[in-house]
Parts: structure tokens; C-alpha cells; sequence
């Protein structure tokens, strides 16, 4: 995929925002131009925009291996990225973390068989207070869910699993 012949008024309009000699700071919203087709940053992708911008593809996938907002691997509808750092996992993030695998049947890392949840752990999403927490990211944008049980995340995975199957 080359995002310049795929979105060039897009393209345009975002490497316009930085001087010439800046342009490296468009990355991040190139990334997100890129993901946004495909649910996830292709090979391809990094490689078109580190061209782009006259940076290596390490710079560029360096970015993608930072920022849980951007995927190197497709993935499920829906990720459902679990905070497990360490105030959280005081507050239960570990055990909630397991208790999901079993009820859903995967692992961390792993998409469900009908392939509309990926389970993920990430550090810190900023609300140890309200653990155990996650972030779901898909279609319909990033939504936090803050003191959760595993019962009240079984019924919005149901959810999600109904709208999935209403969709197609």
C-alpha cells in the first residue's frame, strides 16, 4: 500500500502542517492515515512512510512498538487492552487479566476464534485508581472501562460479539 497514491489529499494536507526540515514530526499522524485502513501498520506502510519522511524504517517502527494506539499485527475487531502495571495488578489487574483468558479461551495476545476480541496487555493507561481497567480500540474509536469485573467485561464482550455478527 503506498498511502501517497492511496490518500494523497490526506498526504498532502498533514505533511503541510510541518516545515520541510521538520517533516519527520508527521510520522505519527502518517501512522494513523495507515492503520486506519487496514486495523493495523503494514510492513509496506512503515517502509512508504519512512520514505516519506527521510527517516529509516527502525525510526518508524520504533514508533509503532512504543504507542499502544499503533499495531504492527492484525488483530480482532476489538482490542481489549488490559493495564496490568503494577498499581493496577494491587488492585486485581492480574488475576482479571486471567479469568478473561479462561472465559474467552485464549491467552494474552490472542484473538477469539470469530475473530472480534484481541486480549493485550499494556502499562499504564493512566487510571490505577479504577482498576482493573482496560481500553477498547475499533471502529467506534478508544472507549475506557474503569472498575470492571469480569462478569460486567463478559456482557460488553457479548455485546461487541452481537454488534459484530449484526454487521455482516
Amino acid at each position: 500500500m503506498s498511502l501517497a497514491k492511496n490518500f494523497p489529499k490526506e498526504v498532502k494536507q498533514i505533511l503541510s502542517k510541518y516545515p520541510p526540515e521538520q517533516k519527520r514530526s508527521a510520522v505519527m499522524p502518517l501512522l494513523y492515515l495507515a492503520q486506519r485502513e487496514e486495523g493495523y501498520v503494514t510492513k509496506a506502510a512503515m517502509q512508504d512512510i519512512a520514505k516519506m519522511l527521510d527517516i529509516t524504517e527502525t525510526d518508524v517502527a520504533a514508533i509503532v512498538g512504543f504507542y499502544t494506539l499503533y499495531h504492527d499485527k492484525k488483530a480482532g475487531k476489538y482490542r481489549m487492552q488490559v493495564c496490568t502495571d503494577l498499581p493496577c495488578a494491587l488492585r486485581g489487574a492480574e488475576q482479571f487479566m486471567e479469568s478473561l483468558c479462561s472465559n474467552l479461551g485464549i491467552k494474552v495476545g490472542e484473538t477469539t476464534s470469530d475473530g472480534v476480541v484481541t486480549l493485550e496487555a499494556v502499562t499504564c493507561l493512566a487510571a490505577c485508581d479504577k482498576a482493573p481497567m482496560f481500553q477498547t480500540q475499533g471502529p467506534d474509536g478508544i472507549k475506557y472501562h474503569e472498575n470492571m469485573t469480569v462478569d460486567r467485561t463478559m456482557e460488553l464482550i457479548a455485546a461487541l460479539k452481537k454488534l459484530n455478527g449484526e454487521a455482516k
